[in-house]
């Protein structure tokens, strides 16, 4: 469980990156435990937020990391971890770690929202490496996705990060009871660190799966829980984890209330009022072109948001070709 010092280092990080956040009620409360020392005054030049380079990013970052307690960990990784088995990671791919290991080391969850194709599945599996290598935590976590890329899942855990041992639950209604009652929270639930399953099961299983503190959290396709409403959304509300990771190409649907669904998820305490939201982004302004609420906008989703798209990150893939097939009508 979360402590105030856990909230307020959050709600600091917060305010420093965006001043925005002080209108979602992500004040500094004088009343509750005091987190981090500041080195800097609040009317010093250096606090406001200016454009920074990749560089000098990753330089705050190891400046930050040789002030914390803890010295024996990165915080920023410049190649492949050494826990990623199966080939090397690619140059975008380790940042998007460091980006998921700077939101872990702040109390931050965050939406990965990278194009597909860009390999979201082995980035999440090094940020669980990290915690079990660098970080000595090798568990519980758990992963939902569709029912289709749950075998997907199991496979790129063995091949990318066998240290780390993922199982699967899935089944008749006997074969599931017999599996918690001795997997996963029975004499072998020492057994394995992540549990795969599909959005199905959680539904039909929720009751035995809030019965476990997951450590991480992570939806695949995480775009269908942007109606708070829906049974999977409540179902994913109704679990214990200190961490939570959503997964998804298309972060942006329909409104900007279905973002609020996700950030609402994800940081409850700072995203609690829907209306508060929707009353500060007038999505007609946005449409509008409003620079302004645009500019807004992003200064909220950017410490929670990570988007690459191939054009810009991938440039050895080979040009696309295109070839087209005459095939003649088949026999009624």
């Amino acid at each position: 469980m979360e402590t105030a010092s856990d909230i307020q280092k959050r709600r600091d990080y917060l305010i420093k990156q965006c001043e925005l956040f002080t209108h979602f009620g992500c004040k500094t409360d004088p009343n509750s435990v005091p987190s981090t020392p500041k080195k800097q005054k609040s009317n010093d030049p250096s606090n406001r937020r200016i454009r920074k380079t990749e560089a000098e990013e990753d330089a705050e970052l190891l400046k930050n990391n040789e002030d914390s307690e803890v010295k024996d960990y990165p915080l920023i990784f410049n190649d492949s971890p050494p826990f990623i088995a199966f080939g090397k990671m690619r140059d975008y791919q380790v940042r998007g770690l460091n980006w998921m290991i700077n939101l872990y080391e702040n109390n931050i969850n965050g939406i990965l929202a990278d194009e597909m194709g860009l390999g979201k599945t082995l980035q999440t599996i090094s940020m669980l490496g990290y915690l079990q290598h660098f970080r000595n935590i090798s568990g519980k976590h758990i992963v939902l996705a569709p029912k289709s890329c749950v075998p997907n899942w199991i496979n790129e855990f063995k091949r990318w990060c066998p240290t780390l041992k993922a199982v699967s639950l899935y089944g008749d209604k006997e074969t599931r009871a017999a599996w918690i009652k001795k997997v996963l929270l029975g004499p072998e639930q020492d057994t394995w660190d992540v549990v795969v399953c599909s959005y199905e099961i959680l539904n039909i299983e929720r009751s035995q799966f809030r019965k476990i503190d997951w450590q991480y959290m992570i939806i695949d396709e995480a775009h269908r829980i942007k109606n708070e409403k829906s049974k999977l959304a409540a179902s994913v509300r109704m679990m214990n984890s200190k961490n939570r990771l959503l997964l998804t190409g298309t972060p942006l649907q329909n409104n900007l209330h279905e973002l609020w669904a996700l950030l609402n998820f994800l940081l409850p305490d700072i995203f609690g009022d829907s209306e508060q939201f929707d009353n500060w982004f007038d999505t007609d302004e946005c449409v509008d072109g409003d620079n302004a609420m645009v500019k807004k906008l992003h200064g909220v989703l950017k410490p929670f948001l990570l988007r690459r798209v191939k054009a810009d990150v991938e440039k050895s893939l080979l040009p696309k070709k295109e070839m087209k097939i005459q095939v003649g009508l088949s026999a009624m």
